[in-house]
């Protein structure tokens, strides 16, 4: 971040503060002149045009290395006030301080060089490697629904007249499902694709949590999946003022998540609540969590835990949170100390009170 914000400064600007960082400290040094020997102030402004030399360019430190080169012999080396030099050893020591500080800045400034190169290639060597993640990911991701799509239409094809009702069922049923995994896999890209873009932009409208939860749900069950899902929501919830797109996505997205790494049968709980106009939605297995050093890493883009075996491109968690943060509210995970792991929702929103039947939300189960 300072690199940054050094970086936005113009070279006028930093040559402007090279000369009043000089002067600021030659000012306090003639102030205590009394206590400190001018060889000792020496010392401290090459400490100053060393400090300069880490943040600025060349010329600026250039221009204080030599200007506090010159401070120090008018004001501090005896006779003081003057540029003449009484002994030929403050002479000697003059030139010293000027040739030192002249290739302090030089050598600081050419390994400030170094480290930057250095850390470009290593973006682009992580740039690369993402890149290369990304194509295996969708190469295997897309190439293995659209093999389903064809050998099933094949076949249909071929023996349309030979195939049971049963048999031409199953295909079609493959060819359904193999649709919608890649049809999931092209809007996690399109999803993805606007956020990098910036140019998402939530459609704010009145929003039913139990309506998005519902609908996510009817999407999960389209998997096949044999977790339970348990839904608690308070009976007297209010309307959300949200993106119901993008609310229906998060929750499809930890929903599937969680069905993917959790063992079959098990139980995964969402429960919504309403503190004060921030909506918590919180979503919660009985599987076995997540390694404590990848936690921070799961909603980095393309990042898959390192023993998983269930394949995706690692987009699906970073699209939930970039999602929740265009919505302006964030999201946490943790383990939990019984089994498990736990996300939670946070998202600032308006709302207003909504009648519902209690019976239709209150503890349902799918």
């Amino acid at each position: 971040m300072a690199e940054l914000f050094i970086n936005k400064i113009s070279k006028p600007k930093q040559s402007l503060l090279s000369l009043l960082s000089v002067g600021v400290v030659s000012l306090v040094c003639t102030i205590f002149s009394a206590f400190l020997g001018y060889r000792v102030v020496a010392l401290i402004l090459l400490v100053t045009v060393s400090l300069l030399a880490i943040s600025f360019d060349i010329l600026p430190v250039l221009i204080a290395a030599v200007l506090s080169a010159l401070v120090w012999n008018f004001f501090f080396i005896p006779p003081r006030y003057t540029f003449h030099v009484g002994s030929t050893e403050d002479l000697i020591l003059f030139v010293m301080y000027f040739v030192i500080s002249l290739v302090n800045a030089v050598l600081t400034y050419k390994i400030r060089l170094i480290q930057k190169g250095t850390k470009q290639k290593e973006e682009k060597a992580s740039t690369v490697k993402l890149y290369n993640t990304l194509l295996n990911s969708l190469s295997h991701e897309l190439r293995t629904p659209i093999a389903t799509i064809i050998g099933a239409t094949d076949t249909l094809l071929a023996n349309n007249t030979k195939l049971k009702q049963e048999d031409r069922g199953e295909l079609l049923a493959e060819i359904s499902k193999a649709s919608f995994r890649l049809n999931q896999q092209v809007e996690n890209l399109l999803s993805i694709s606007r956020l990098e873009s910036g140019f998402i932009e939530p459609k704010m409208d009145w929003c039913d949590i139990n309506e998005v939860v519902y609908n996510a749900i009817k999407r999960i069950e389209e998997h096949k999946y044999t977790q339970l899902i348990s839904v608690n929501i308070n009976p007297n919830f209010p309307l959300f003022k949200l993106d119901k797109g993008m609310m229906e996505q998060v929750i499809y997205n930890l929903l599937n998540n969680a069905c993917l790494y959790t063992p079959w049968n098990s139980e995964i709980n969402i429960t919504s609540l309403n503190h004060a106009n921030i909506l918590e939605i919180i979503i919660e297995d009985n599987g076995n969590g997540f390694p404590e050093e990848e936690i921070k890493k799961v909603f980095d883009k393309f990042y898959r835990l390192k023993d998983s075996s269930t394949g995706g491109t690692g987009l699906g968690l970073s699209i939930v949170k970039g999602f929740i943060e265009a919505l302006g509210g964030s999201i946490y995970l943790e383990n939990v100390r019984t089994g498990g792991a736990r996300f939670t929702i946070n998202i600032p929103a308006d709302t207003v009170q909504f009648d519902r039947k209690p019976e239709l939300w209150l503890r349902r189960k799918f």
